[in-house]
């Protein structure tokens, strides 16, 4: 659904954290599936796709089950978090303060700008490495810096240049990489392509909490993409267009660096192994990757700068920053981010995986309390004016109920859960399959929505909420 802003909308994004007002509204649905689509056809998940036989060991058929799983329950979480951006009309990470208080928000906050710095940093690593694979004269640390301006430019532009893109980006991948799969069932290079790896049970369920858990990883930013649209958009019409384009763009990512991964030789890196298996249409496929990973990128700083101006704003309460702050504090990260990349290590991709599901351990139950909150409890009911406050409004600055359900959360992780920094028992026992993430979904939700009942100041938060409906 459009309306009549989304023709005089600017290109350069104007808003921030700020509530978007409903003469600010623009944008169709059916733009959250080429988005989200479009985004996720990419190196990054390309290279965690194919971990599902690199390193858990698993077959050609085990390994689509398990990606095809993960996404498929992921997604729904990713998915109804997405649905609450027209609604609310401002970013998922100053929602949160109607859930933990003003100061109480901070934590989540933190650790999601954390997360999207090392997804940013991540993801110009593999665009300097696409382009050197693309032109071998230009060194990866140029093509590091080169990426990252690339991103910057997009995400400085912001919401609507993001969204334009990647409905090009949606036609483009999207043959791209149906041309890509051809390709390499027509020239499969090894014996062993369906028959190398076998099924095991901890490898496949560590290939489904792999796959699932990206799909969680967007949840801290998603309704960023989505609250510019009317707020009379249908919640089942944001969530079937988000769902579908995120799972089904994850999934043949995920396939195909699984599928490619199998049709070479053993050992292989894996964008070499999609160079190789994709012979002569090769470096066609890198170009379309690093375009991509530039053009997805855009979202990490993005999201990333989103969440450091909640952190600053959370203190500076009168101050709603303008797009030349936003640009500012994008030029900041990406000069930081090119730094630490072009003298990371060799294993930069590999540490950033390790860093990702140490910070899904603290950002599942997150997930369940925002979700619970908003379906549940409030019902999509929000007071706007109290979530800018200082003091929290009718939020307060900390909540109880839902710091403690966080942090049961959290503890309840710990057995199941298999990171750099620990292995659970029970994860030990069936042989590193890290489920840490379902029993936090599984505590947390039925926990905070019992403890947000008994809360005596339940039906007064249930009454202030009310007001975000006049704004």
């Amino acid at each position: 659904m459009a309306t009549p802003a989304a023709s005089s909308a600017p290109l350069i994004e104007k808003h921030t954290i700020g509530y978007v007002p409903p003469e600010d509204r623009h944008g169709k649905v059916r733009d959250l599936f080429t988005l989200w689509f479009g985004g996720n056809i990419a190196p990054l998940p390309i290279v965690t796709g194919a971990l599902g036989v690199q390193l858990f060991h698993l077959n050609l058929v085990w390994g689509i089950v398990a990606i095809l799983v993960g996404h498929l329950v992921g997604g729904v979480l990713m998915a109804l978090h997405s649905a609450q951006g027209p609604q609310m009309g401002i970013p998922q990470m100053i929602q949160s303060r109607a859930q933990f208080g003003s100061l109480g928000a901070l934590l989540v906050v933190l650790i999601a700008g954390v997360m999207y710095i090392g997804f940013f940093a991540s993801n110009i690593v593999l665009a300097g490495k696409s382009l050197h694979g693309v032109v071998d004269i230009v060194p990866v640390p140029v093509g590091i810096v080169i990426g990252a301006v690339g991103s910057g430019i997009i995400g400085i532009i912001g919401y609507r240049f993001i969204h334009v893109l990647n409905r090009i980006g949606t036609w483009v991948l999207g043959i791209g990489i149906v041309v890509g799969f051809g390709y390499i069932f027509t020239h499969i290079q090894t014996d062993d392509f369906l028959t190398r790896g076998s099924f095991n049970l901890s490898g496949w369920l560590a290939t489904v909490s792999l796959a699932a858990l990206w799909q969680i990883a967007f949840a801290p930013y998603v309704s960023d993409y989505s609250r510019y649209l009317p707020a009379d958009v249908k919640v089942s019409s944001t969530f079937w267009t988000t769902y579908l384009g995120s799972a089904l763009g994850s999934s043949l990512a995920f396939i195909f660096g699984a599928v490619a991964v199998l049709a070479t030789p053993v050992g292989m890196d894996t964008m070499d192994a999609v160079k190789l298996a994709t012979g002569s249409i090769g470096p066609l496929m890198l170009v379309l990757f690093l375009l991509s990973v530039i053009s997805h990128n855009a979202l990490n700083l993005y999201g990333a700068v989103l969440s450091l101006i909640t952190l600053v704003q959370t203190f500076a309460y009168r101050w709603i920053p303008t797009a030349k702050s936003r640009a500012v504090i994008s030029i900041i990260v990406l000069l930081a981010c090119c730094f630490a990349a072009v003298g990371a290590s060799k294993d930069f991709i590999g540490h950033f995986v390790d860093m990702v599901l140490v910070l899904l351990v603290v950002l599942v139950p997150w997930t369940a309390i925002n979700l619970i909150d908003f379906y549940a409890i409030h019902k999509g009911q929000y007071d706007i004016q109290s979530i800018f406050q200082v003091d929290g409004g009718i939020y307060g600055r900390y909540n109880p109920q839902a710091l403690l359900a966080y942090a049961i959360g959290i503890a309840v992780q710990i057995p199941f859960m298999n990171t750099p920094l620990y292995v659970g028992p029970v994860s030990a026992h069936i042989n590193g399959a890290d489920l840490s993430w379902l029993v936090g979904l599984l505590v947390t939700s039925p926990l905070y929505f019992w403890l947000a009942n008994r809360d005596t100041s339940y039906r007064r938060r249930m009454m202030g909420g009310k007001l975000a409906s006049s704004l």
